[in-house]
């Protein structure tokens, strides 16, 4: 652990792991002290690869089910705010919050903020938009209700994350079979399911929308445009984002329909990362997490803005009248930028991938990151935690951006991948 820095404010931060570094960072950067907060004994199982830097923190103190200690623990450090630094830590940093009487979004609605089903009820009961569905704990009363509503539902875990376990269903059998891999297993925190979440396939593009707040007041960061394709049995698996410029025509409406849900949800301080679908009868909530956006999507819009949700959030906590001051200016995109996911068809040993010079070489080609390495265990690219490669793009125009998307994807496939002999399909 490192020093405590002298004089300047101390920031908390519950369940930062690895993946929410960049928000660590830029606290530190701004002279704070950061204490993390495990919010559960063991690491979940999502994060045990790579856990955290303990460099990076004045203390780590891992919460053993004893709140009155753990209060205790934290209020000696006298922070000025408690932010959760992923889906796992949203209840916990809440009850934190509360407890010390620091700016945050109460325990009220807690459990809507992770409970899928909860969240869209909670949605719904606001008057707004919101998807037809089903908490399902029961297999006969699933396939009933699939036959019902007929067409497309999508199966999906309560309260994970990273798309895994969601199940894209056409038939009541096919849902059946979705809700029995489920219901007795563990989602991407280690936590056993307890039942799934069936609701109806919302048809139109889907939007990601980050967003930071302050007392109420909401401020719309980035908004990023899924790519998405059916493979390896996933009808609509997300393999690219792409930054969508704030004068797009459904930049407003997205905004507008965003921040009623952060209302409906009380989401009044700190970021959100919200996944809308746009429908042909307007926007409508797939989920949203009380967190900053993951996948390194901050970072990205940074690159192509300038600032993202992580300057955005350090400004909510630390000069709300700075937040306030700026809340409601459009961001404007200086560089178009896009996120690629290699969609791997494979599974086996991988011997080397094959064309990620060609890829390099892309006008827009600005980084890549290689997640699963040679010597390494492959497996078909099923959800977003499990992309081999992932590509950054970066150009002034737009359309180059998207060419070169449209060239990752005819790259990719079978041929992409060398497989050892005798370990793959």
């Amino acid at each position: 652990m490192t020093a405590v820095i002298e004089g300047g404010p101390c920031i908390v931060l519950v369940d930062a792991y690895a993946a929410v570094r960049s928000l660590v960072l830029e606290f530190r950067e701004q002279g704070c002290s950061v204490v993390r907060v495990q919010s559960t004994r063991e690491v979940p199982f999502v994060y045990r690869a790579a856990p955290f830097v303990p460099d990076d923190f004045v203390a780590d103190i891992v919460h053993d089910g004893d709140l009155e200690a753990t209060v205790a623990a934290v209020a000696a450090f006298a922070p000025v705010a408690v932010v959760s630094g992923g889906e796992s830590g949203v209840e916990f940093a809440d009850l934190l919050a509360e407890r010390l009487g620091l700016p945050g979004n109460g325990t009220a609605l807690s459990a809507a903020r992770r409970d899928k089903h909860l969240m869209v009820e909670a949605v719904r009961a606001a008057g707004l938009r919101a998807a037809r569905q089903l908490r399902a704990t029961d297999a006969q009363e699933l396939a009933a209700w699939h036959r019902e509503l007929g067409g497309r539902v999508v199966v999906k875990p309560p309260r994970s994350a990273g798309s895994q376990g969601v199940s894209f269903c056409d038939t009541p059998q096919e849902s059946v079979a979705a809700f029995l891999s489920l219901a007795g297993a563990d989602d991407v925190f280690s936590r056993p399911n307890d039942g799934a979440v069936a609701q109806e396939y919302l048809p139109g593009t889907e939007y990601m929308v980050n967003t930071v707040s302050r007392d109420g007041r909401h401020h719309v960061c980035d908004v990023w445009r899924t790519g998405r394709l059916s493979a390896n049995g996933v009808v609509d698996l997300c393999d690219s984002l792409s930054l969508t410029d704030s004068g797009s025509r459904v930049v407003e409406p997205l905004g507008n329909y965003a921040f009623q849900v952060l209302d409906a949800l009380g989401i009044r301080h700190g970021p959100a990362h919200l996944e809308i679908r746009m429908t042909p009868a307007g926007p409508c909530l797939v989920e949203v997490g009380a967190r900053i956006a993951g996948g390194g999507i901050p970072a990205c819009a940074g690159l192509g803005i300038g600032e993202s949700q992580l300057e955005w959030t350090v400004d909510a906590y630390l000069r709300p009248e700075r937040f306030h001051a700026r809340a409601g200016t459009p961001y404007e995109v200086r560089r178009y930028c896009a996120i690629a996911g290699m969609v791997s068809p494979v599974e086996g040993v991988l011997s080397e991938y094959r064309g990620i010079e060609e890829i390099e070489r892309l006008e827009s080609f600005h980084t890549l990151t290689t997640l699963v390495k040679p010597g390494q265990e492959i497996s078909r690219t099923v959800d977003d935690l499990t992309y081999p490669v992932t590509v950054t793009l970066l150009h002034d125009l737009e359309e180059v951006v998207q060419r070169d998307l449209n060239t990752i994807r005819h790259l990719d496939g079978v041929a992409f991948y060398g497989l050892d002999r005798g370990t793959g399909s």
